[in-house]
């Protein structure tokens, strides 16, 4: 089995190192240091305890690859877009393209029966480029709970989490996901296939949409924008909005919202990947987790408010630290 890893950081390596010990053919498509130190000594991977290491095919010329069973992509959702046209080189007219990717995906509305059935979503896909570069139906879609960080190039720390959740965008259970799932296990990850993948979606996008852009306005970290009543309270009327909008849209949540927002909490004095990046000067998922709710409000005339002030305060905070485009 051909598997690529665009975007080999830290989730990425994880996947790449576990993989490859699985017996896939893994190739990780990564840039810079981290490429090089990939090659001079191949791909380290502290976690559960132990460090292993272990050589692994690198470029960043997708070519040079070839076409794959599967590409695994971990980028940023605003990372997506450049990266296409590079991501094509990978994929033949059988390549499974499997989004590990935060927030609303490019192909939401693929073959889901609904009123806006293969509608794009302009948020995350500007004029549908990603729609016919990246084609829908080759997408499996996939929700990341695990967290890691490079540590330094080449080296990946697996702090926690195992779970790679997976889905058809049509609900069915394929062979190709089935067969992606089994090698996922088989390298010691927990990789269900979910008949409907978009609730998951929403579950982890409920609180993202929420804590990521209130902790880049506040410098605030999880546990005191979920638990100081009066964060909280803001946090609750964001994610009451949210599940507004994903309801209209078909979703289910599985949780309520205050057990939701509790577990966010629970993670402690931690920063979101949306302050992190603003401190760091890296540009921001802010389209994917928050744009793209309100532009899926205004489609269902769902009314959000307070997410849309939230959103235009975090576009602009983010073009002040040049994070996000003018």
């Amino acid at each position: 089995m051909k598997i690529a890893i665009f975007g080999a950081g830290a989730i990425g390596g994880l996947l790449a190192v576990k993989l490859h010990k699985a017996g896939a053919d893994v190739t990780a498509i990564a840039r810079g240091p981290h490429l090089a130190a990939i090659r001079a000594k191949g791909m380290r991977l502290k976690s559960e305890g132990e460090t292993i290491t272990v050589p692994l095919d690198a470029t960043d010329k997708a070519e040079e690859a070839g076409h794959q069973d599967y590409v695994i992509v971990t980028l940023k959702a605003n990372g997506l877009a450049p990266a296409a046209p590079e991501i094509a080189k990978l994929m033949g007219p059988k390549t499974a393209l499997v989004t590990g990717i935060n927030g609303i995906p490019y192909w939401y509305f693929y073959s889901l029966d609904s009123p806006w059935r293969d509608r794009v979503v302009e948020s995350v896909d500007p004029g549908g480029k990603l729609w016919s570069l990246l084609p829908p139906s080759q997408a499996i879609g996939c929700v990341i709970y695990p967290a890691a960080e490079v540590t330094e190039p080449g080296v990946i720390e697996h702090t926690y989490g195992t779970r790679f959740s997976l889905g058809e965008p049509d609900g069915s259970k394929s062979g190709r996901v089935e067969a992606l799932s089994q090698i996922l296990v088989k390298a010691g990850l927990k990789a269900p296939v979910r008949t409907n993948i978009r609730d998951e979606i929403w579950v982890k996008l409920w609180g993202n949409l929420a804590f990521n852009p209130l902790s880049a306005l506040t410098a605030s970290t999880l546990d005191r924008l979920a638990f100081r009543p009066d964060l909280r309270a803001v946090v609750r009327a964001m994610m009451e909005e949210g599940e507004a909008v994903g309801r209209a849209v078909g979703a289910q949540f599985s949780v309520t919202l205050d057990r939701r927002a509790d577990g966010a909490g629970e993670v402690g004095p931690h920063k979101t990947s949306m302050l992190q990046d603003l401190e760091r000067g890296r540009p921001m998922e802010i389209d994917a987790l928050l744009g793209a709710v309100v532009e899926l409000g205004d489609l269902t005339s769902i009314k959000t408010p307070l997410c849309s002030a939230i959103l235009a305060l975090v576009r602009e905070r983010a073009r002040q630290a040049g994070c996000y485009p003018e």
